[in-house]
Protein backbone atom coordinates (compact mmCIF):
# COMPACT_ATOMS: atom_id res chain seq x y z
CA UNK A 1 0.00 0.00 0.00
CA UNK A 2 1.39 3.23 -0.74
CA UNK A 3 0.22 6.66 0.01
CA UNK A 4 0.53 9.17 -2.89
CA UNK A 5 1.00 12.98 -2.73
CA UNK A 6 -2.70 13.30 -3.70
CA UNK A 7 -3.65 11.71 -0.75
CA UNK A 8 -1.02 13.60 1.60
CA UNK A 9 -2.87 17.03 0.36
CA UNK A 10 -6.24 15.35 1.42
CA UNK A 11 -5.07 14.03 4.38
CA UNK A 12 -4.48 18.10 5.58
CA UNK A 13 -7.36 19.26 4.20
CA UNK A 14 -9.23 16.99 6.16
CA UNK A 15 -7.33 18.46 9.32
CA UNK A 16 -7.65 21.73 8.24
CA UNK A 17 -11.40 21.43 8.10
CA UNK A 18 -11.72 19.73 11.18
CA UNK A 19 -10.03 22.00 13.09
CA UNK A 20 -11.92 24.91 11.18
CA UNK A 21 -15.18 23.47 12.02
CA UNK A 22 -14.91 21.60 15.02
CA UNK A 23 -12.22 23.04 16.94
CA UNK A 24 -11.93 26.63 16.82
CA UNK A 25 -15.58 27.70 16.91
CA UNK A 26 -15.33 25.69 20.71
CA UNK A 27 -12.37 27.37 21.93
CA UNK A 28 -12.60 29.53 24.96
CA UNK A 29 -16.00 28.80 24.64
CA UNK A 30 -17.07 25.41 26.19
CA UNK A 31 -19.50 25.29 28.51
CA UNK A 32 -19.62 23.84 31.88
CA UNK A 33 -21.38 20.48 30.41
CA UNK A 34 -18.04 20.42 27.71
CA UNK A 35 -15.49 18.95 29.46
CA UNK A 36 -15.00 16.25 31.26
CA UNK A 37 -12.41 14.24 32.68
CA UNK A 38 -10.98 10.51 31.44
CA UNK A 39 -8.69 9.78 34.23
CA UNK A 40 -7.49 12.53 36.88
CA UNK A 41 -8.27 16.28 36.37
CA UNK A 42 -5.27 16.81 34.34
CA UNK A 43 -6.58 14.03 31.80
CA UNK A 44 -9.43 15.64 29.90
CA UNK A 45 -11.65 15.82 26.67
CA UNK A 46 -14.32 17.91 25.69
CA UNK A 47 -16.39 18.30 22.78
CA UNK A 48 -13.91 19.54 20.36
CA UNK A 49 -11.84 16.16 21.06
CA UNK A 50 -15.10 14.22 20.02
CA UNK A 51 -16.77 16.20 17.02
CA UNK A 52 -13.31 16.65 15.84
CA UNK A 53 -12.02 12.97 15.89
CA UNK A 54 -15.90 12.08 14.14
CA UNK A 55 -15.43 14.42 11.26
CA UNK A 56 -11.66 13.28 10.55
CA UNK A 57 -13.22 9.85 11.18
CA UNK A 58 -15.83 9.80 8.78
CA UNK A 59 -13.64 11.68 5.97
CA UNK A 60 -10.75 9.02 6.01
CA UNK A 61 -13.60 6.20 6.07
CA UNK A 62 -14.93 7.50 2.97
CA UNK A 63 -11.55 7.66 0.97
CA UNK A 64 -9.58 4.84 2.82
CA UNK A 65 -12.94 2.45 3.23
CA UNK A 66 -10.49 -0.53 4.26
CA UNK A 67 -8.06 1.24 6.39
CA UNK A 68 -7.72 0.58 10.23
CA UNK A 69 -8.19 3.81 11.54
CA UNK A 70 -7.20 4.16 15.93
CA UNK A 71 -8.67 7.82 17.26
CA UNK A 72 -7.55 8.68 20.33
CA UNK A 73 -11.12 8.94 22.08
CA UNK A 74 -12.63 5.76 20.40
CA UNK A 75 -9.93 3.84 22.07
CA UNK A 76 -11.82 2.75 24.99
CA UNK A 77 -14.33 1.22 23.18
CA UNK A 78 -12.07 -0.56 21.58
CA UNK A 79 -8.55 -1.47 22.87
CA UNK A 80 -7.80 -3.95 20.39
CA UNK A 81 -7.06 -1.13 17.50
CA UNK A 82 -3.68 -0.11 19.14
CA UNK A 83 -1.96 -3.43 18.96
CA UNK A 84 -3.08 -3.81 15.90
CA UNK A 85 -0.83 -0.84 14.13
CA UNK A 86 2.01 -3.91 14.11
CA UNK A 87 0.49 -5.27 11.19
CA UNK A 88 -2.14 -3.05 9.35
CA UNK A 89 -1.85 -2.98 5.73
CA UNK A 90 -2.99 0.83 6.44
CA UNK A 91 -3.65 2.71 9.26
CA UNK A 92 -4.29 6.00 10.12
CA UNK A 93 -3.77 7.35 13.72
CA UNK A 94 -5.62 10.61 15.19
CA UNK A 95 -5.39 12.65 18.12
CA UNK A 96 -8.01 15.53 17.32
CA UNK A 97 -6.85 17.78 19.52
CA UNK A 98 -3.93 17.26 21.65
CA UNK A 99 -2.88 19.04 24.52
CA UNK A 100 -6.92 19.40 25.45
CA UNK A 101 -5.92 20.38 29.17
CA UNK A 102 -4.44 23.66 27.19
CA UNK A 103 -7.26 23.78 25.10
CA UNK A 104 -9.72 23.72 27.81
CA UNK A 105 -8.01 26.60 30.18
CA UNK A 106 -8.26 28.88 26.79
CA UNK A 107 -3.84 28.34 26.38
CA UNK A 108 -3.62 28.47 22.73
CA UNK A 109 -1.17 25.51 22.94
CA UNK A 110 -2.41 22.56 21.53
CA UNK A 111 -3.06 20.75 17.62
CA UNK A 112 -4.29 18.06 15.56
CA UNK A 113 -2.05 15.25 14.88
CA UNK A 114 -2.98 12.61 12.28
CA UNK A 115 -0.32 10.17 11.54
CA UNK A 116 0.05 7.51 8.98
CA UNK A 117 1.28 3.99 9.12
CA UNK A 118 1.86 1.07 6.31
CA UNK A 119 2.55 -2.63 7.60
CA UNK A 120 4.17 -1.21 10.83
CA UNK A 121 5.97 1.60 9.54
CA UNK A 122 5.22 5.31 10.08
CA UNK A 123 4.96 6.81 6.20
CA UNK A 124 3.20 9.87 7.02
CA UNK A 125 2.63 12.52 9.72
CA UNK A 126 0.68 15.95 9.81
CA UNK A 127 0.82 18.78 12.82
CA UNK A 128 -1.97 21.26 12.22
CA UNK A 129 -2.20 24.51 14.86
CA UNK A 130 -5.45 25.35 14.32
CA UNK A 131 -4.47 28.60 16.13
CA UNK A 132 -1.94 30.00 14.13
CA UNK A 133 -3.15 27.90 11.22
CA UNK A 134 0.97 26.27 10.32
CA UNK A 135 1.34 23.06 9.74
CA UNK A 136 3.91 20.65 9.94
CA UNK A 137 4.31 17.88 7.35
CA UNK A 138 6.36 14.66 7.57
CA UNK A 139 6.47 12.64 4.87
CA UNK A 140 9.06 9.08 5.37
CA UNK A 141 12.12 9.86 3.57
CA UNK A 142 11.40 13.09 1.55
CA UNK A 143 11.89 15.11 4.60
CA UNK A 144 10.03 17.48 7.27
CA UNK A 145 8.25 20.81 6.20
CA UNK A 146 6.34 23.63 7.82
CA UNK A 147 4.01 25.30 5.94
CA UNK A 148 2.29 28.56 7.46
CA UNK A 149 -0.85 29.54 6.18
CA UNK A 150 -0.08 31.96 4.07
CA UNK A 151 1.68 29.06 1.85
CA UNK A 152 5.25 29.45 2.60
CA UNK A 153 6.84 26.28 2.99
CA UNK A 154 10.66 25.67 5.06
CA UNK A 155 11.93 22.30 5.37
CA UNK A 156 12.72 21.60 9.30
CA UNK A 157 16.39 20.73 10.31
CA UNK A 158 17.12 19.73 14.22
CA UNK A 159 19.06 21.84 16.78
CA UNK A 160 23.02 21.31 16.45
CA UNK A 161 24.62 19.05 19.03
CA UNK A 162 25.56 21.18 22.33
CA UNK A 163 26.51 20.44 25.40
CA UNK A 164 23.90 19.52 28.58
CA UNK A 165 24.57 22.79 29.90
CA UNK A 166 23.65 24.92 26.95
CA UNK A 167 20.67 22.46 25.67
CA UNK A 168 17.27 23.84 25.55
CA UNK A 169 14.35 20.43 26.09
CA UNK A 170 12.05 19.44 27.96
CA UNK A 171 11.06 15.86 29.44
CA UNK A 172 7.60 14.65 30.84
CA UNK A 173 8.47 14.07 34.27
CA UNK A 174 5.21 15.15 35.32
CA UNK A 175 3.46 12.10 33.94
CA UNK A 176 5.66 9.95 35.26
CA UNK A 177 5.97 7.72 38.89
CA UNK A 178 7.86 7.84 41.81
CA UNK A 179 11.41 7.38 42.17
CA UNK A 180 11.33 8.43 38.22
CA UNK A 181 9.58 11.34 38.66
CA UNK A 182 11.91 13.16 41.54
CA UNK A 183 15.09 12.21 39.65
CA UNK A 184 14.55 13.64 36.55
CA UNK A 185 12.85 16.22 37.94
CA UNK A 186 16.12 17.36 39.62
CA UNK A 187 18.33 16.37 36.06
CA UNK A 188 16.49 18.70 34.69
CA UNK A 189 18.27 21.51 36.11
CA UNK A 190 21.22 20.35 34.26
CA UNK A 191 19.75 21.69 31.18
CA UNK A 192 20.13 25.37 30.22
CA UNK A 193 16.56 25.50 29.81
CA UNK A 194 13.34 23.78 30.41
CA UNK A 195 9.83 23.69 29.19
CA UNK A 196 6.56 21.44 29.70
CA UNK A 197 4.18 22.35 27.50
CA UNK A 198 1.82 19.75 28.11
CA UNK A 199 1.28 18.99 24.14
CA UNK A 200 3.30 16.86 22.38
CA UNK A 201 2.45 18.66 19.25
CA UNK A 202 4.18 21.30 20.31
CA UNK A 203 7.21 19.49 21.65
CA UNK A 204 7.75 17.78 18.35
CA UNK A 205 7.64 20.77 16.57
CA UNK A 206 9.69 22.69 18.10
CA UNK A 207 12.47 19.83 18.60
CA UNK A 208 11.96 19.03 14.98
CA UNK A 209 12.53 22.76 14.37
CA UNK A 210 15.79 23.08 16.35
CA UNK A 211 14.20 25.39 19.04
CA UNK A 212 14.49 22.44 21.57
CA UNK A 213 17.49 20.06 21.44
CA UNK A 214 15.26 17.57 23.25
CA UNK A 215 12.27 16.28 24.30
CA UNK A 216 11.07 12.79 26.11
CA UNK A 217 8.38 11.29 27.25
CA UNK A 218 7.40 7.85 29.47
CA UNK A 219 3.76 7.33 28.09
CA UNK A 220 4.11 5.90 24.59
CA UNK A 221 0.30 6.18 23.07
CA UNK A 222 0.80 6.50 19.28
CA UNK A 223 -1.36 9.49 18.45
CA UNK A 224 1.14 11.46 20.72
CA UNK A 225 4.24 10.34 19.12
CA UNK A 226 4.05 8.30 15.88
CA UNK A 227 3.42 11.92 13.50
CA UNK A 228 6.20 13.58 15.71
CA UNK A 229 8.52 11.15 16.05
CA UNK A 230 8.26 10.62 11.99
CA UNK A 231 8.69 14.61 11.70
CA UNK A 232 11.81 14.82 14.10
CA UNK A 233 14.09 11.82 12.34
CA UNK A 234 12.92 13.59 8.60
CA UNK A 235 14.73 16.48 10.72
CA UNK A 236 18.11 14.60 10.89
CA UNK A 237 17.28 13.69 14.21
CA UNK A 238 17.73 10.54 16.63
CA UNK A 239 14.59 9.55 18.40
CA UNK A 240 14.63 5.61 20.30
CA UNK A 241 13.19 4.33 23.53
CA UNK A 242 14.83 4.43 26.50
CA UNK A 243 16.53 1.21 26.04
CA UNK A 244 18.04 2.41 22.70
CA UNK A 245 15.50 0.85 20.72
CA UNK A 246 13.55 2.04 17.70
CA UNK A 247 9.50 3.13 18.58
CA UNK A 248 6.98 1.44 16.42
CA UNK A 249 3.38 1.56 16.05
CA UNK A 250 1.66 -0.67 18.71
CA UNK A 251 4.12 -0.42 21.25
CA UNK A 252 2.51 1.64 24.29
CA UNK A 253 5.95 1.48 26.76
CA UNK A 254 9.24 1.69 27.43
CA UNK A 255 9.63 5.73 27.48
CA UNK A 256 11.30 7.53 24.20
CA UNK A 257 13.95 10.15 23.72
CA UNK A 258 14.57 12.84 20.91
CA UNK A 259 17.65 14.65 20.47
CA UNK A 260 20.34 16.03 17.69
CA UNK A 261 21.91 12.93 17.01
CA UNK A 262 22.72 9.36 18.88
CA UNK A 263 25.47 10.90 20.58
CA UNK A 264 23.21 13.86 22.10
CA UNK A 265 20.48 11.01 22.77
CA UNK A 266 22.82 8.66 24.85
CA UNK A 267 23.82 12.25 26.72
CA UNK A 268 20.34 12.71 27.87
CA UNK A 269 19.83 8.94 29.07
CA UNK A 270 22.38 8.91 31.08
CA UNK A 271 22.32 12.48 32.71
CA UNK A 272 18.68 13.61 32.15
CA UNK A 273 16.75 10.17 32.72
CA UNK A 274 19.72 8.85 34.62
CA UNK A 275 19.67 5.14 33.27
Amino acid sequence: MTISDQDILFLGDCVRQAAQAEIMPRFRSLGAGDVSEKTSAIDLVTQADVLAEAHITAALRERFPTALIVGEEAYDADRSVVPALAEAELAFVIDPVDGTFNFAAGLPVFGTILAVTVRGETVAGIIHDPVLGDTVTALKGAGAFLTRQDGQSTKLKVAEPASLSQMVGGLSWGHMDEPDRSRICANMAKARMTFAFNCSAYEYWMVAAGKMHFIGHAKLMPWDHLAGVLAHQEAGGHTAKFDGTPYRPGETVGGIISAPDKESWQLIRHEIVGI
